[in-house]
């Protein structure tokens, strides 16, 4: 007899359509199990405000919400936009291969950052771009935009077009197929990522253990250390919505085998202070390298960035869909 499909609930843009239905594909392909995407509206989705005013897991709680119900059997995030607390009776059974976690830049005929005139307007949608924008000390004009990947392509590209650039995740661009458009790849040197920016979860309730077992398959060991040492750092800042914070890991082959590479910042809204570190260790002690760069952040000031509204609380982070 041949098994039900398993129900994998996933948001109903462009991006999230698409990042389910990848692994949805690649769990088919490594296990012969049939998937069905079932859309669930969010709140994050019927909002037009500001995502970093939207409040903690704005594009998660809905997803969490059906998998608690068992309306669905799995959902897929785009990782960064979950809470750092985990969420009672589910568990993160995969993080499948990260896509490269670098911002792109996407301007009008074809510029680079450094060729943008002056007064140029750019638009993103995260604090932390416009913060690290801020920061290169560029004569630029930021702006904060909201909408799908192609609202906000349209707002450079389109006929109508009102910006002379908008920074976006390279991820999502190349998730949707559209890296075309891209006309610089940031460097992390000048923009540092998200936490898990690239990342995604794939999350099920922990009383299927049949399930977890099988979802399984997908993880990419690499990919959930990096992100384990990301996330454990933004975790231990206790950052809120307001409060621009970055952090990249990458896996290296050390002298005594993989390491791991942590490079953590704090940066303050107008990009006038910031404080910046780095931190290895191995992928095993992925969370105390976190845990530990945070604690050395605060240490050389980053509490005096995040300031009394920059602590929410463990758990509060929303930074934002990867769109």
């Amino acid at each position: 007899m041949n098994e039900p499909p398993l129900r994998l609930g996933t948001r109903g843009s462009k991006l999230a359509m698409a990042q389910s239905g990848h692994v949805a594909e690649a769990l088919t392909a490594r296990t012969g199990r049939p998937v069905e995407l079932v859309e669930v509206v969010t709140a994050g989705d019927r909002s037009s405000a500001p995502v970093h005013r939207l409040g903690v897991g704005v594009f998660v709680s809905a997803l969490r919400d059906a998998l608690v119900a068992g309306t669905i059997d799995f959902a897929v995030h785009s990782y960064k936009d979950l809470p750092t607390a985990t969420a009672a009776g589910l568990h993160i059974a995969a993080v499948p291969p990260r896509q490269d976690p670098r911002d792109a830049l996407i301007a009008r005929d074809g510029r680079t950052l450094a060729e943008l005139p002056p007064g140029a307007v750019v638009g993103t949608g995260a604090l932390r771009r416009i913060a690290q924008l801020h920061a290169l000390g560029m004569p630029l004009s930021v702006t904060p935009i909201r909408g799908n990947i192609d609202t906000r392509l349209a707002r450079v590209l389109g006929p109508e077009a009102d910006l002379d650039a908008v920074v976006l995740a390279r991820a999502g661009l190349a998730r949707i197929d559209r890296s075309d458009v891209i006309t610089e790849t940031l460097d992390p040197m000048l923009m540092l990522p998200a936490p898990a920016q690239g990342a995604l979860a794939v999350e099920c309730r922990v009383d299927d253990p049949d399930l977890v077992e099988l979802l399984a398959l997908l993880d990419h060991a690499p990919s959930r250390a990096a992100v384990t040492a990301e996330r454990a750092m933004l975790a231990t800042l206790e950052a809120g919505c307001s409060a621009p914070v970055a952090a990249y890991a990458e896996l290296a082959e050390g002298e005594n085998g993989d390491e791991i590479y942590l490079r953590g910042a704090v940066i303050s809204p107008d990009g006038t202070h910031e404080v910046r570190l780095s931190r290895t260790g191995t992928p095993a002690d992925a969370a105390e390298i976190g845990k530990a760069l945070a604690a050395e952040l605060l240490d050389l000031g980053a509490d005096s960035i995040l300031g009394p509204q920059g602590h929410d609380g463990p758990g509060t982070q929303q930074f934002g869909s990867t769109e």
